[in-house]
């Protein structure tokens, strides 16, 4: 059961870009995932035989530049973790909770790329260079994967198949405790949105050691600038946004929202408005992390590793947004933050609930409009896995849509006629995942 609190009214407004500084070294097996064309080049016409031999090259070289980065990082993460009981124990548990839900992992991603065809179309914004990579189609949904050159990261939409109006978005940065984070994540709830006439963003980041907390928030807003500036030419109402962000995601969006109210209060130059974001969606999220730091080395993210992801000991409470929301020279920034919505279980052992409280409670003081939803009972991973993959009803994703749909009759009409959302897992998978879930 849910039980929610309030915040007295707030207020909206502003932004800016990200850039991406990675070694080279780092950027060169990304840059090869995406066939680039010029803008305005149009494809040959191609025997069907010739373009699927052409696209399965391209596939494997893709997926070869991906193994390779990710077995290089992994390495190099191993030699900052070093060989310790907690970190093993919880690597051994994450493999059995993987395998438990594999049953929904493979469903998911196989209903959005199960008709993968070429897309040729780029677009230039600014410094980047966009590229549609991929498209897949689904009964309900469309599905197109973006990515951005210069910054090395990337975003998936999805889109749904009724696109005879505007759409409202949600752009999302998924969790992954700063290391593992990884926009498929993401899928599941892309899909079950779009399905109900949401246009969803997934927005990519780069993980440690590729990268630290500035960084992720530099990707994580470069992200949501491209869909500020861009969504409408997918269908999407740039004036009806929303930003949320699941753990680690929660986080790292909080503090990308926070830096640009900062840049647009004090007059910088910028590539995106707060203004632009009609609410903030926080699921499971640390807000303090010097609250945290100690948490999490008992929990097998130890001490020296966090403080590496963060910059150094002296940089929490820059990235910490329950504290710089309280100070007193921000309060300009602050006044245009949205709506501020935070989710959060009561059983959540991974960030306790009461991180989401604190902030709440912090923001309520200062004057910006915040609420706590808490779900009595749910873990840290039962409100964005298991019980979206258990589908049915669900009190978090129903909330969600609803918020988004307010004041949409039509909208809300068709969301009550929708069937219910298919069931990925069997419930005795879910209740041992629960159970062993290192998270």
């Amino acid at each position: 059961m849910a039980t929610a609190t309030s915040a007295p009214e707030g207020l909206h407004s502003a932004d800016s870009s990200a850039g991406g500084d990675m070694k080279q070294k780092d950027t060169d097996p990304l840059l090869s995932r995406v066939s680039r064309r010029r803008a305005g080049n149009k494809p040959s016409a191609e025997p069907p035989r010739s373009r699927g031999q052409q696209s399965f090259k391209r596939d494997f070289g893709h997926a070869a530049a991906e193994t390779y980065l990710i077995t290089r990082l992994t390495f190099k993460l191993l030699s900052y973790l070093g060989v310790g009981y907690r970190w093993i124990t919880r690597l051994l548990a994450l493999g059995f909770y993987a395998m438990l839900l594999m049953p929904g992992f493979l469903q998911v991603p196989s209903q959005a790329f199960f008709k993968l065809m070429d897309v040729v179309l780029s677009v230039n914004f600014s410094q980047l260079d966009i590229t549609i990579s991929s498209q897949a189609k689904s009964d309900e949904v469309l599905f197109m994967e973006i990515n951005l050159e210069i910054v090395i990261c990337s975003l998936d939409l999805y889109l749904p198949k009724n696109r005879d109006s505007s759409k409202p978005v949600v752009a999302f940065v998924t969790g992954g405790a700063w290391i593992i984070g990884y926009k498929a994540w993401g899928s599941l709830l892309g899909q079950q949105l779009a399905e109900r006439d949401i246009i969803v963003a997934c927005i990519d980041y780069r993980n440690f050691p590729q990268g630290t907390i500035s960084d992720m928030v530099k990707d994580a807003s470069e992200g949501i600038s491209f869909v500020c500036n861009n969504i409408i030419e997918y269908g999407g109402d740039p004036n009806r946004i929303y930003l949320m962000g699941q753990s680690a995601g929660a986080h790292i969006s909080a503090c990308a929202l926070l830096e640009q109210a900062i840049k647009e209060s004090r007059g910088e130059s910028i590539s995106w408005s707060v203004s632009q974001i009609k609410a903030y969606f926080g699921l499971s999220g640390g807000y303090n992390l010097t609250n945290l730091v100690d948490h999490f080395d008992c929990r097998g993210l130890y001490r020296s590793i966090f403080l590496s992801i963060m910059e150094g000991e002296k940089s929490l409470e820059r990235f910490s947004p329950e504290i710089v929301v309280q100070n007193p020279s921000l309060r300009s920034a602050v006044s245009v933050l949205p709506r501020i919505i935070l989710f959060h279980g009561t059983a959540d052992f991974s960030i306790p609930s009461d991180a989401s409280k604190n902030f709440v409670d912090a923001l309520q003081r200062v004057g910006a409009q915040a609420d706590l939803i808490l779900y009595d009972g749910k873990t840290h991973t039962d409100l964005f896995l298991q019980d979206p993959l258990r589908g049915g009803k669900d009190e978090l994703f129903d909330y969600v849509v609803a918020f988004i749909h307010a004041g949409d009759a039509e909208a809300l009409a068709k969301v009550t006629m929708a069937p219910p959302r298919r069931r990925h897992v069997p419930e005795l998978l879910l209740r041992l995942a629960r159970n062993v879930s290192p998270f």
